[in-house]
Protein backbone atom coordinates (compact mmCIF):
# COMPACT_ATOMS: atom_id res chain seq x y z
CA UNK A 1 0.00 0.00 0.00
CA UNK A 2 3.18 2.26 0.93
CA UNK A 3 4.26 1.55 -2.63
CA UNK A 4 1.04 3.14 -4.25
CA UNK A 5 0.32 5.90 -2.30
CA UNK A 6 3.95 6.52 -2.77
CA UNK A 7 2.97 6.92 -6.62
CA UNK A 8 -0.45 8.36 -6.60
CA UNK A 9 1.19 11.34 -4.23
CA UNK A 10 3.76 11.61 -6.62
CA UNK A 11 1.08 12.19 -9.76
CA UNK A 12 -1.15 14.34 -7.22
CA UNK A 13 1.35 16.79 -6.93
CA UNK A 14 2.80 16.94 -10.09
CA UNK A 15 -0.56 17.77 -11.81
CA UNK A 16 -2.12 19.42 -8.76
CA UNK A 17 -4.99 17.01 -8.67
CA UNK A 18 -6.27 18.05 -5.21
CA UNK A 19 -6.64 21.82 -3.79
CA UNK A 20 -7.62 22.33 -0.20
CA UNK A 21 -11.64 22.34 0.25
CA UNK A 22 -12.08 19.77 -2.91
CA UNK A 23 -14.83 16.95 -2.79
CA UNK A 24 -14.22 13.89 -4.45
CA UNK A 25 -16.16 11.73 -5.96
CA UNK A 26 -14.16 8.28 -6.33
CA UNK A 27 -15.78 6.37 -9.36
CA UNK A 28 -16.42 2.86 -7.72
CA UNK A 29 -16.77 0.36 -10.30
CA UNK A 30 -16.08 -2.63 -8.11
CA UNK A 31 -13.11 -3.52 -9.95
CA UNK A 32 -9.73 -4.24 -8.46
CA UNK A 33 -8.48 -0.34 -9.48
CA UNK A 34 -11.20 1.78 -7.77
CA UNK A 35 -11.30 -0.45 -5.08
CA UNK A 36 -7.51 0.06 -3.88
CA UNK A 37 -7.59 3.68 -4.87
CA UNK A 38 -10.46 4.53 -2.49
CA UNK A 39 -8.63 2.44 0.00
CA UNK A 40 -5.52 4.47 -0.65
CA UNK A 41 -7.04 8.14 -1.29
CA UNK A 42 -8.86 7.25 2.34
CA UNK A 43 -5.78 6.86 3.71
CA UNK A 44 -3.52 9.81 2.27
CA UNK A 45 -6.23 12.80 3.42
CA UNK A 46 -5.26 12.06 6.89
CA UNK A 47 -2.22 13.33 6.15
CA UNK A 48 -2.43 15.28 3.19
CA UNK A 49 -0.94 18.81 3.12
CA UNK A 50 -4.50 19.57 1.21
CA UNK A 51 -7.37 19.09 3.10
CA UNK A 52 -10.40 17.25 0.85
CA UNK A 53 -13.54 14.95 1.26
CA UNK A 54 -14.35 11.56 -0.64
CA UNK A 55 -17.55 10.45 -1.58
CA UNK A 56 -17.37 6.97 -3.25
CA UNK A 57 -19.97 6.70 -6.50
CA UNK A 58 -21.22 3.32 -8.11
CA UNK A 59 -23.39 3.03 -11.28
CA UNK A 60 -25.20 -0.06 -11.48
CA UNK A 61 -25.75 -1.06 -15.80
CA UNK A 62 -27.85 -3.67 -14.40
CA UNK A 63 -26.97 -6.16 -16.88
CA UNK A 64 -29.61 -8.51 -17.68
CA UNK A 65 -32.14 -5.97 -15.95
CA UNK A 66 -30.42 -7.22 -12.56
CA UNK A 67 -29.58 -5.34 -9.92
CA UNK A 68 -25.65 -5.49 -8.79
CA UNK A 69 -25.14 -6.71 -5.21
CA UNK A 70 -22.30 -3.65 -3.72
CA UNK A 71 -22.88 -4.41 -0.34
CA UNK A 72 -19.59 -5.39 0.26
CA UNK A 73 -18.42 -2.21 -0.94
CA UNK A 74 -20.94 -0.54 0.80
CA UNK A 75 -19.26 -1.72 4.49
CA UNK A 76 -16.06 -1.23 3.32
CA UNK A 77 -16.92 2.34 2.86
CA UNK A 78 -18.45 2.39 6.23
CA UNK A 79 -15.28 1.28 7.55
CA UNK A 80 -13.45 3.60 5.55
CA UNK A 81 -15.97 6.46 6.80
CA UNK A 82 -16.34 7.83 3.50
CA UNK A 83 -19.98 8.32 2.21
CA UNK A 84 -21.37 5.99 -0.21
CA UNK A 85 -24.09 6.76 -3.28
CA UNK A 86 -25.14 4.00 -5.87
CA UNK A 87 -27.05 4.97 -9.05
CA UNK A 88 -29.24 2.36 -10.94
CA UNK A 89 -29.40 2.89 -14.71
CA UNK A 90 -30.61 1.21 -17.51
CA UNK A 91 -27.18 0.92 -19.44
CA UNK A 92 -27.26 -2.90 -19.76
CA UNK A 93 -30.82 -2.37 -21.28
CA UNK A 94 -29.46 0.60 -23.51
CA UNK A 95 -26.36 -0.58 -25.11
CA UNK A 96 -27.53 -4.61 -25.22
CA UNK A 97 -31.06 -5.24 -25.73
CA UNK A 98 -32.61 -1.45 -27.38
CA UNK A 99 -29.26 -0.47 -29.45
CA UNK A 100 -28.05 -3.77 -29.84
CA UNK A 101 -24.61 -2.47 -30.12
CA UNK A 102 -21.57 -4.88 -31.77
CA UNK A 103 -19.60 -2.40 -30.64
CA UNK A 104 -20.52 -1.56 -27.15
CA UNK A 105 -17.46 -0.35 -25.14
CA UNK A 106 -17.22 2.85 -26.78
CA UNK A 107 -20.97 4.03 -26.27
CA UNK A 108 -20.78 2.10 -22.58
CA UNK A 109 -18.04 4.39 -21.61
CA UNK A 110 -19.44 7.88 -22.67
CA UNK A 111 -23.16 6.91 -21.12
CA UNK A 112 -21.51 5.95 -18.06
CA UNK A 113 -18.83 8.99 -18.22
CA UNK A 114 -22.22 11.05 -18.17
CA UNK A 115 -24.17 9.14 -15.42
CA UNK A 116 -20.92 9.94 -13.42
CA UNK A 117 -19.85 13.13 -13.79
CA UNK A 118 -23.91 13.65 -12.92
CA UNK A 119 -24.19 12.10 -9.90
CA UNK A 120 -21.20 13.74 -9.24
CA UNK A 121 -22.28 17.13 -9.22
CA UNK A 122 -26.04 16.24 -7.45
CA UNK A 123 -23.81 15.26 -4.72
CA UNK A 124 -21.44 18.85 -4.40
CA UNK A 125 -18.35 17.46 -5.62
CA UNK A 126 -15.83 19.17 -7.53
CA UNK A 127 -13.69 16.45 -8.99
CA UNK A 128 -14.20 12.96 -10.32
CA UNK A 129 -11.26 10.66 -9.84
CA UNK A 130 -11.34 7.66 -11.96
CA UNK A 131 -8.66 4.53 -11.59
CA UNK A 132 -6.72 4.55 -14.76
CA UNK A 133 -3.61 3.00 -14.16
CA UNK A 134 -0.39 3.51 -16.01
CA UNK A 135 -1.37 0.07 -18.44
CA UNK A 136 -4.71 1.83 -19.66
CA UNK A 137 -2.39 4.85 -20.39
CA UNK A 138 -0.29 3.49 -22.72
CA UNK A 139 -2.85 0.62 -23.83
CA UNK A 140 -5.00 3.48 -24.96
CA UNK A 141 -2.08 5.99 -26.91
CA UNK A 142 -1.43 2.49 -28.91
CA UNK A 143 -5.08 2.19 -29.70
CA UNK A 144 -5.55 5.67 -30.85
CA UNK A 145 -2.20 5.29 -32.97
CA UNK A 146 -3.22 2.45 -34.75
CA UNK A 147 -7.17 2.47 -34.57
CA UNK A 148 -7.09 5.99 -35.46
CA UNK A 149 -4.21 7.02 -36.96
CA UNK A 150 -3.18 9.79 -34.17
CA UNK A 151 -1.03 10.33 -30.92
CA UNK A 152 -2.99 11.12 -27.83
CA UNK A 153 -4.24 9.45 -24.43
CA UNK A 154 -6.44 10.74 -21.92
CA UNK A 155 -4.92 13.61 -19.84
CA UNK A 156 -4.13 12.82 -16.03
CA UNK A 157 -6.61 16.13 -15.24
CA UNK A 158 -9.70 17.12 -17.40
CA UNK A 159 -11.69 19.98 -17.19
CA UNK A 160 -15.17 19.67 -18.34
CA UNK A 161 -16.54 23.09 -19.01
CA UNK A 162 -20.31 21.68 -19.51
CA UNK A 163 -20.21 20.22 -16.08
CA UNK A 164 -17.81 22.49 -14.32
CA UNK A 165 -16.14 19.35 -13.05
CA UNK A 166 -12.38 18.26 -13.11
CA UNK A 167 -11.83 14.74 -13.85
CA UNK A 168 -8.25 13.31 -11.68
CA UNK A 169 -6.57 10.37 -12.34
CA UNK A 170 -4.57 9.97 -9.15
CA UNK A 171 -3.36 5.65 -10.39
CA UNK A 172 -1.91 7.13 -13.47
CA UNK A 173 1.81 6.28 -11.81
CA UNK A 174 0.93 2.77 -10.84
CA UNK A 175 1.19 -0.49 -12.96
CA UNK A 176 -1.80 -2.29 -13.03
CA UNK A 177 -0.07 -5.00 -11.19
CA UNK A 178 0.14 -2.63 -7.69
CA UNK A 179 -4.09 -2.11 -6.98
CA UNK A 180 -4.25 -6.39 -7.52
CA UNK A 181 -1.63 -6.97 -5.27
CA UNK A 182 -3.45 -4.37 -2.33
CA UNK A 183 -6.43 -6.00 -3.37
CA UNK A 184 -5.11 -9.59 -2.88
CA UNK A 185 -2.76 -8.76 0.37
CA UNK A 186 -5.61 -6.87 1.83
CA UNK A 187 -8.68 -9.21 1.12
CA UNK A 188 -10.45 -5.95 -0.65
CA UNK A 189 -13.80 -6.97 -2.02
CA UNK A 190 -14.19 -6.94 -6.11
CA UNK A 191 -17.39 -6.87 -7.68
CA UNK A 192 -17.45 -8.68 -10.45
CA UNK A 193 -18.59 -6.83 -13.49
CA UNK A 194 -21.37 -8.89 -14.86
CA UNK A 195 -20.75 -6.92 -18.53
CA UNK A 196 -21.36 -9.14 -21.27
CA UNK A 197 -18.12 -8.11 -23.45
CA UNK A 198 -16.03 -8.21 -20.06
CA UNK A 199 -12.64 -9.88 -20.97
CA UNK A 200 -13.21 -9.36 -25.19
CA UNK A 201 -12.52 -5.99 -25.78
CA UNK A 202 -10.07 -3.98 -27.92
CA UNK A 203 -8.58 -2.85 -24.66
CA UNK A 204 -7.45 -6.76 -23.70
CA UNK A 205 -6.32 -6.89 -27.22
CA UNK A 206 -3.72 -4.38 -27.11
CA UNK A 207 -2.95 -5.33 -23.76
CA UNK A 208 -1.78 -8.98 -24.68
CA UNK A 209 0.32 -7.41 -27.69
CA UNK A 210 2.31 -4.55 -25.13
CA UNK A 211 2.91 -7.59 -23.01
CA UNK A 212 4.05 -9.54 -26.30
CA UNK A 213 6.25 -6.22 -26.75
CA UNK A 214 7.82 -6.07 -23.37
CA UNK A 215 9.47 -9.49 -24.40
CA UNK A 216 11.94 -7.84 -26.76
CA UNK A 217 11.89 -4.46 -25.94
CA UNK A 218 11.67 -4.41 -21.94
CA UNK A 219 8.87 -1.92 -20.12
CA UNK A 220 7.67 -0.04 -23.19
CA UNK A 221 4.38 1.22 -20.72
CA UNK A 222 6.30 3.13 -18.97
CA UNK A 223 8.77 4.23 -22.15
CA UNK A 224 5.02 5.24 -23.62
CA UNK A 225 4.42 7.70 -20.52
CA UNK A 226 7.96 9.03 -20.68
CA UNK A 227 7.59 10.04 -24.16
CA UNK A 228 4.40 12.04 -23.39
CA UNK A 229 5.71 13.60 -20.51
CA UNK A 230 8.54 14.77 -22.85
CA UNK A 231 6.65 16.09 -25.12
CA UNK A 232 3.62 17.16 -23.26
CA UNK A 233 0.95 15.68 -24.98
CA UNK A 234 -2.84 16.04 -23.62
CA UNK A 235 -1.28 17.66 -20.69
CA UNK A 236 0.99 14.71 -19.40
CA UNK A 237 4.40 17.34 -19.52
CA UNK A 238 4.67 18.96 -15.99
CA UNK A 239 4.23 22.50 -15.37
CA UNK A 240 7.78 24.83 -16.30
CA UNK A 241 9.44 21.60 -17.63
CA UNK A 242 11.60 22.10 -20.66
CA UNK A 243 11.74 20.23 -24.05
Amino acid sequence: MQKMMSHMRSAMEKYKMISAGDRVAVGLSGGKDSTAMLVALANIRRFYPEPFELVAISLDPCFGGEETDFSPLQKLCDELGVEYIIKRTELGKIIFETRNEKNPCSLCAKMRRGALHDAAKAAGCNKVALGHHMDDAAETFMMNLLNGGHIGCFSPVTYLSRKDIHVIRPIIFCRESEPARICRRMELPVVKSRCPADGVTERESMKQLLSGYEKKYGDIRSKIIGAMQRKGIDGWGYENEKD
